[in-house]
């Protein structure tokens, strides 16, 4: 059985809030992406950019051990790469106004 690929943004960010479900994985996904970020950081400001990809590597770490051990799905990255890192900041963006959970909530009632 085939499956059908996401076309746009808006269907993609459904299927994405879907895959994240768990508090824990979200909590996960946001201490990998600051990480990432404060890591990314420190490299520019020592000027040691050749380490950058060790942001990456921080970042998907997290997020990854997140779908496998506790959602237990394939991390949306795998398919939808650039989609996915977009909606990593705007989950990170949605958890630091407290309105990620209503998020959840609205696509499970969908």
């Amino acid at each position: 059985m085939s499956e059908e690929r996401i076309t746009n943004y808006a269907e993609f960010w459904d299927f994405y809030v879907a895959e994240h479900r768990q508090p824990l994985t979200r909590l996960l996904h946001f201490i990998g992406t600051s990480l990432g970020l404060v890591l990314l950081f420190w490299f520019i400001k020592n000027g040691t950019y050749l380490y950058i990809p060790l942001c990456f590597v921080v970042g998907y770490a997290f997020a990854w051990f997140s779908h496998f051990v506790i959602e237990k799905n394939k991390p949306a990255s795998f398919k939808y790469p650039l989609w996915s890192f977009i909606s990593d900041y705007k989950m990170m963006f949605y958890m630091l106004t407290g309105r990620m959970n209503a998020e959840v909530e609205r696509v499970k009632t969908k």
